[in-house]
């Protein structure tokens, strides 16, 4: 991706901070969880792989084919997990993002991708759109959440719950996300 050097390495450590908590929520006990956790950390690990300044690593064009690829793989395993889940669908978006910014790299890679001095192509402004609406709302149910209080081992009271397995940090690290898109969405 395009744009300030230490912007992007900060975008580099959200997202592969992110990643790596998506990991450890695969371990979670809580089935939910471990569905969606394989999906995210490949997004934010994808996403940081991707963010890297292209000053420091200039990926050859087969490299960004065999990333459309994979995350083409991951947008086809969502659309079949949507059966069940709508947040799928978010899952869907995210890797179709994913393979419009590896593809805009082959197409154009010593520019800004995307951009044929004709302005905003519309489907980099769609999914603009789309990631500022997903912050905003995450963003917004982040806000008023209240604290999960973890019992440990009383009778009658809610199971203990893992650090891992808190679903407000679960929420923060989609919302990171969310960001992270919208800054690499902005820079292509």
């Amino acid at each position: 991706m395009h744009g300030p050097t230490q912007a992007a390495w900060l975008l580099v450590a959200l997202c592969a901070a992110t990643g790596a908590y998506c990991l450890l929520r695969m371990r979670s006990r809580i089935e939910e969880q471990r569905r969606t956790a394989g999906g995210e950390a490949l997004m934010g690990f994808g996403m940081a792989v991707m963010a890297v300044p292209a000053a420091v690593v200039a990926l050859p064009r087969w490299a960004w084919l065999g990333y459309a690829a994979v995350f083409g793989a991951a947008a086809l395993h969502a659309l079949w997990a949507a059966r069940t889940s709508r947040h799928h669908l978010h899952h869907l978006v995210g890797a179709c993002a994913m393979v419009y910014m590896s593809l805009a790299m082959i197409t154009t890679p010593g520019a800004h991708a995307g951009h044929g001095g004709a302005g905003l192509p519309v489907l980099t402004g769609a999914l603009l759109l789309y990631f500022a609406g997903y912050v905003l709302w995450s963003g917004a149910r982040l806000a008023p959440a209240g604290t999960v209080t973890a019992v440990r081992g009383g009778s009658g009271g809610p199971p203990a719950l893992g650090w891992g397995d808190r679903p407000e940090l679960a929420l923060a690290c989609r919302l990171s996300m969310g960001i992270g898109m919208l800054a690499m969405l902005l820079t292509l």
